[in-house]
């Protein structure tokens, strides 16, 4: 099993051992919530969330920071302070820990946050570099927003396009792959510039700032279908997924098509997922457009229908009743590491 463990594992084996029951933490851990969320008097509240970084090597500074990041955006909440335990494979030369480095050194100051923190050491037993990263900020309790506030009725939109993360992973980490695939050189330059779109900070804080959104939620493992399916789940709402409406760059459907993979369950992080009621729908674009970023509606929230998600393509329904959708990035990586 690669990748995020099933729900239903997490429940009885984490979820179940959490320790001292304190009163002040309103959101602790639950499939499909982003950070949580801890009340520390005055109306105030103190967002934290850990996450790791394991997909990517030629990126993972740069992802470490940003990442994180998100995770805290999406509560309504500015990313303040950073911290990351760093592991490297045995042999690792200086340059390596340099490249990671600069990068989180670039993308903290990119969105203005102090690294405060972390751990550093060479692990036996690894091929590639891995992160463990944590980020917080402080907010006032009535800006908070959760992944589980969607509403019936509230449409889905979604920012920017779909596998903005994993489309930069494969056109870094698997440039060679792609190349001997017959992908254009400028596509997979291009892919890789990808990079730059995979903060998602300046337009959750936007529709958090104007109340716009009931609920907002960051796709990254298991790409667009699997951030859809966690929201549904948290919020206990079925979600009709317009497929067709799901914006795709040319970059990401010419590479994933070369790999024969879904670019709905790649990766994903650099686009928002939020739910917007009908009468604040045209108010959230307006938002959007000021701050220079794209939006699509993708969807709509519905009572629960004993699905999950109704993917619907055209004349056609699919139906998703798993929250847990594997990414096709560990596919990927599990198929490289058997040819090595």
């Amino acid at each position: 099993m690669i990748g995020k463990i099933p729900p239903e594992v997490m429940a009885r084996l984490v979820y179940a051992r959490l320790g001292f029951a304190d009163s002040n933490v309103l959101v602790g851990p639950a499939t499909g919530e982003d950070a949580a969320i801890i009340d520390i008097g005055d109306g105030k509240t103190l967002v934290v969330h850990s996450d790791a970084i394991t997909g990517a090597s030629e990126s993972l500074g740069w992802l470490a920071v940003n990442i994180v990041a998100n995770d805290i955006a999406v509560r309504g909440v500015k990313p303040r302070w950073f911290l990351m335990s760093l592991f490297l494979p045995e042999n690792s030369s200086e340059n390596l820990l340099d490249a990671i480095m600069r990068q989180v050194d670039e993308a903290a100051k990119d969105l203005k946050i102090m690294v405060v923190g972390g751990h550093t050491e060479v692990t036996s037993g690894l091929d590639r570099p891995i992160a463990g990263t944590t980020a917080i900020g402080i907010a006032d309790m009535e800006k908070i927003v959760t992944t589980s506030g969607a509403k019936t009725g509230d449409y889905v939109i979604m920012t920017k396009t779909a596998a903005i993360e994993g489309t930069a992973i494969l056109c870094t980490d698997f440039a060679s792959l792609l190349k001997d695939r017959g992908v254009d050189r400028y596509i997979i330059e291009k892919g890789s510039k990808f990079l730059a779109k995979i903060s998602v900070v300046k337009e959750a804080l936007a529709l958090a700032d104007n109340r716009i959104a009931t609920a907002m939620h960051d796709p990254t493992e298991g790409g667009i279908l699997g951030g859809v399916a966690e929201l549904a789940y948290a919020s206990r709402r079925t979600i009709e997924l317009w497929v067709d409406k799901v914006p795709i760059a040319r970059e990401t459907k010419v590479v994933t098509e070369a790999l024969k993979i879904n670019a709905l369950k790649l990766i994903s992080s650099g686009a928002l997922i939020a739910t917007v009621p009908l009468d604040k729908l045209n108010e959230s674009f307006e938002v959007l457009q000021k701050i220079g970023v794209e939006a699509s509606v993708i969807g709509r929230v519905k009572d629960y229908a004993d699905h999950l998600v109704e993917i619907v393509r055209g004349s056609s329904i699919e139906y998703v009743d798993d929250v847990y959708v594997a990414d096709e990035l560990f596919r990927l990586w599990r198929g490289r590491e058997k040819t090595d």
